[in-house]
């Protein structure tokens, strides 16, 4: 079978999360998120979509860019999956020479890819030139088991959703910038264009704005948790966070425990998350509320110059 590698078509749409879904089940994925995060990329960005095609079927995919709100420029981004059915026919090698291709020629210094923590993943990138970074763990917890009870709110303390700021996100989107911007990371983000915000997070296809709760203390807003679904059975945990001047006080763990105690009446049953495997107060919140580590991922960089 002759293996191609080709840019995205809309018509792709179905195929592309099939195969993520099979080669990373982890993930909340849908056509529709897929589409909409291409027609909505900043033009620094430079992202591309890629496919890896053997006899008209789609067996591999790639998200391929420039980390333009990153602290440090030159960032660049490849993420190659192939369907498990697929591998070892050279769609992976297809797909990320592409990718770097691409890379070199909008700027790009540096290539940073996601690698599942198996041997066969790792000798694949150590092979082509990338050094290991930051691990990552993705987490899954099974609604339809118990969850802790709902909290009983102190004072000043009340819980909105993001439903409940349609008129005005902007407090959301600080919220968001500030939290973003403190996470661990190789790659860290600040980013500030808040039209691109509300285009790319606010009105991105998934984000549940019922399902995301958001805590204010005494009426500014102190901690939130962001849903993405799929419509069907499984939710995500986009981002939880705390803003600065009112962490060590658990209103993560109380925005948290609600938005799973609404996804679950919701009528979803798998909740997933993600967390840096270095940020030790998120993974400690999550296995309170009984997430179990599913599977690992490692950041690998590779210099371009």
């Amino acid at each position: 079978m002759t293996v191609l590698v080709r840019d995205f078509r809309p018509a792709d749409a179905d195929a592309w999360v099939r195969v993520r879904r099979a080669a990373l089940p982890y993930m909340v994925t849908t056509p529709e998120q897929v589409l909409s995060d291409l027609a909505g990329s900043h033009p620094d960005r430079h992202y591309r979509l890629l496919v890896a095609e053997e006899d008209g079927e789609v067996t591999g995919t790639a998200q391929v860019g420039v980390s333009h709100e990153g602290t440090a420029p030159g960032r660049g981004f490849c993420n190659p999956y192939v369907h498990p059915d697929s591998r070892g026919r050279g769609a992976g090698s297809l797909l990320l020479r592409a990718g770097e291709e691409h890379l070199s020629r909008v700027g790009a210094t540096a290539v940073y890819t996601w690698v599942l923590d198996e041997p066969a993943n790792r000798a694949f990138a150590g092979k082509r030139g990338y050094a290991a970074r930051r691990p990552a763990h993705f987490l899954r917890l099974d609604l339809t088991e118990g969850l802790p009870p709902l909290q009983e709110l102190p004072t000043g303390v009340e819980l909105l959703t993001a439903a409940d700021f349609e008129d005005d996100p902007r407090p959301l989107f600080e919220a968001d910038r500030e939290t973003t911007a403190d996470e661990p990371s190789d790659t860290p983000v600040e980013f500030s264009d808040y039209e691109h915000w509300l285009a790319t997070t606010w009105r991105r296809p998934g984000f549940d704005h019922a399902l995301t709760t958001v805590v204010t203390v005494d009426g500014r807003v102190a901690a939130f948790s962001a849903a993405d679904t799929d419509g069907r059975t499984r939710y995500g945990s986009a981002m939880t966070g705390t803003l600065r001047a009112f962490r060590g006080r658990g209103l993560a763990k109380l925005a948290k425990n609600d938005s799973l105690h609404r996804a679950r009446a919701a009528g979803y049953t798998d909740a997933y998350t993600g967390n840096d495997a270095g940020n030790d107060p998120m993974l400690a919140v999550n296995r309170w509320f009984g997430y179990e580590v599913c599977a690992t991922e490692v950041r690998h960089v590779r210099e371009l110059v």
